[in-house]
C-alpha cells in the first residue's frame, strides 16, 4: 500500500524529489520505491510503469503506468473507505454532517458526549454540508448523522429511509433591503411574489418550493433578479444595495437576521412568506440517521450517545434554556 500511495502521489507532484518533501522522506526512499514498482512491473507486463527525465524534469509515464496509476487510486480508496466503515462499525469514529445554520445545535450536544468520546478515543469528524446534500450524504455513506433542514410535503417523501429526530417546522420568509412603502411591514402572499424583484439559490429547498408552488418553469413566472449559490452572499448584496429587492429564506434564518443573530442581516428587514397558491409544504430542521441503524447498535455506541445528546438540546431549547445562532 505504501509504494502504490507514493507511485501516486510521484504523479500527482511530478518528480521523486517533491514527492519526499511531502512524505517527509529521504528522496533516495522515494526513488528506490518507484525503481522497484518499475523493475517488477517491466517483468510482468514488458513496459515500465515511468521514465526518467532527466534531472530535475518530470517523470513520464507511460500508457501503461497512468492506467496502473488510476487502478492504485482506486485501490487505495476502496482501502481507506473499507478502513473507515470498519472503524465506524465498531464505534471508533462517527462523522457527522451539518449546515452552517445547524452548526449550533451540534456544538452544544458535542459538550455532553466530548468527555466520553475523548476517554474512548473516538474520534468524531464533522464536515459541512448544503442543505442540498444533506440526505444524499447518508444515502452513500459519507456521514453517519446529519444536521440541518430538509423539505417535506408536496406528495414527494424524501425522507422514506432515515430516521428523524425533528426540531422544528417553518415556512418561509423574505429578507429585503426594499423600503415599507415599497413592501409593507405584513405577511407577503406567495402569489405576490412575481410583483417583487427576487435573489434565490440556483437549487435546494428554496427552488423546491417554488417549483412546487408555480411549476418547473418558475424562472419565467417570477422576477428573479439574482441566482445564489450561498445565502451570505445574498445578504451581502442586499447590503451593498447593488440592486433592491427580497431574498427568499427559510423563517429560522429570517428570525436570526431580524433579531441580530446574523450579523449579516443587520440594515435589512424580515417579512414572512406565506403560501396561497401551491400544496402544503414545510421546512422541517432536525438530526436524520439511516433508517434502523441506530437500532442495530449497542446503547453506548458513539453513535447512539450523540443522538441521545441531540435530543437533550431539543428538549433544552424548545423549553427555552437556550437559544442557538440560527435554527433554519
Amino acid at each position: 500500500m505504501d509504494q502504490l500511495r507514493t507511485l501516486v502521489l510521484v504523479h500527482e507532484v511530478g518528480t521523486a524529489l517533491a514527492a519526499a518533501r511531502s512524505l517527509g522522506r529521504e528522496q533516495s526512499s522515494v526513488q528506490k520505491q518507484i525503481d522497484t514498482l518499475n523493475r517488477n512491473f517491466e517483468r510482468l507486463c514488458g513496459e515500465p510503469l515511468v521514465i526518467k527525465q532527466g534531472r530535475g524534469k518530470n517523470v513520464l509515464f507511460t500508457d501503461s503506468g497512468e492506467l496502473f496509476v488510476e487502478i492504485a487510486r482506486n485501490t487505495l480508496r476502496d482501502w481507506l473507505d473499507g478502513v473507515h466503515e470498519s472503524r465506524r462499525l465498531r464505534g471508533e469514529t462517527i462523522t457527522v454532517g451539518t449546515t452552517r445554520f445547524t452548526l449550533g445545535f451540534l456544538a452544544n450536544a458535542g459538550e455532553h458526549v466530548a468527555g466520553e468520546f475523548a476517554e474512548r478515543g473516538v474520534e468524531l469528524r464533522v464536515t459541512h454540508l448544503r442543505t442540498r446534500e444533506l440526505i444524499g450524504a447518508l444515502r452513500t455513506k459519507q456521514a453517519d448523522l446529519v444536521c440541518g433542514s430538509v423539505l417535506v410535503g408536496g406528495g414527494e417523501n424524501a425522507l422514506a429511509d432515515v430516521d428523524v429526530l425533528e426540531w422544528r417546522r417553518s415556512g418561509l420568509s423574505l429578507v429585503t433591503n426594499l423600503s415599507a412603502e415599497q413592501l409593507p411591514n405584513r405577511p407577503m402572499l406567495a402569489s405576490q411574489l412575481h410583483a417583487l424583484p427576487l435573489v434565490i439559490p440556483a437549487s435546494g429547498l428554496i427552488s423546491g418550493f417554488l417549483r412546487g408552488w408555480f411549476g418547473p418553469d418558475y424562472r419565467e413566472k417570477l422576477d428573479i433578479a439574482a441566482e445564489i449559490d450561498d445565502v451570505r452572499y445574498g445578504f451581502d448584496l442586499l447590503r451593498s444595495e447593488l440592486l433592491h429587492g427580497c431574498m427568499i429564506v427559510t423563517r429560522g434564518v429570517g428570525e436570526a437576521a431580524d433579531d441580530g443573530r446574523l450579523p449579516e442581516g443587520r440594515g435589512l428587514r424580515t417579512v414572512d412568506l406565506v403560501n396561497d397558491v401551491g400544496p402544503k409544504m414545510h421546512v422541517l430542521v432536525g438530526a436524520f440517521t439511516r433508517r434502523g441503524e441506530r437500532q442495530s447498535y449497542g446503547a453506548d455506541h458513539p453513535l447512539n450517545l450523540l443522538w441521545r445528546a441531540l435530543e437533550l438540546e431539543n428538549t433544552r431549547w424548545k423549553r427555552g434554556e437556550h437559544r442557538p445562532a440560527v435554527a433554519s
